[in-house]
């Protein structure tokens, strides 16, 4: 599993049209700096940075096959969690549907993307980096999906936006991301409008210190606008 992982990102990584902006959001999601990167690869971190950005020709297989395996070498000495939320992360079709981006985002841009209102956590869609939206049915994933699944919507990071279809005021969702053992960089209730909003699941947004987000924007649209983001 961990090789099919490996050949995952480095698939991701060469067939981007971007490879720096890819390689730039793997290391981010596994939480390892240039400097970490540059002393297991044994290069300057001017190196890294320049691959990051670009300013280097595109990285060939054998530089990116050395780039995979070093943030998996290096997430192994820290204990490996990543890898192993990575290795269970399968996702479960039929309860969501799991969109991961090309590069981070900021909350705001997703919130312009899908014409979302703010309900809380204004000044934190600034800063939230966003790497991904995970769709959810709200109805399956509170009544039918396995609780120990839960984790399973994140795919690589925490740092991803929830969007719940099938919201009637949207506390069942809330409740949820209350109890569960990672939260979202921000969630979004799909298919409602501001009124319409039950107040725990304002409440528990605000407890939670999590963005929460309304739209009434067609599902296909929301889908539309964030196939610009996909890799």
């Amino acid at each position: 599993m961990t090789e099919q992982l490996k050949v995952k990102i480095a698939g991701e990584i060469s067939m981007s049209s971007n490879p720096g902006e890819a390689m730039h959001k793997w290391r981010e999601v596994f939480g390892v700096s240039q400097g970490e990167l540059s002393e297991h690869l044994k290069i300057s971190v001017s190196t890294v940075s320049d691959y990051e950005g670009n300013r280097r020709k595109s990285p060939g297989i054998a530089v990116i096959k050395r780039f995979v395996n070093a943030l998996f070498d290096i997430d192994v000495q820290k204990g490996g969690e990543l890898v192993k939320r990575l290795r269970e992360a399968e996702p479960e079709q039929k309860f969501f549907d799991a969109i991961d981006f090309v590069k981070s985002i900021t909350g705001r841009e997703f919130a312009e993307a899908v014409g979302a209102q703010v309900l809380t956590g204004e000044k934190r869609l600034e800063s939230e980096q966003i790497y991904g939206c995970t769709i959810l049915d709200s109805v399956k994933i509170i009544l039918e999906m396995p609780y120990e699944s839960f984790v399973k919507i994140y795919s690589s990071t925490s740092q991803r936006a929830l969007l719940f279809t099938g919201t009637t005021m949207g506390r069942s969702p809330m409740v949820a991301v209350r109890i569960a053992p990672i939260k979202p960089a921000l969630v979004c209730l799909h298919g409602l409008t501001a009124d319409k909003v039950d107040k725990l699941a304002i409440k528990i947004a605000e407890a939670e210190g999590i963005p929460l987000l309304v739209t009434s924007a067609s599902l296909e649209k929301v889908k539309e606008k964030l196939a610009q983001f996909k890799v």
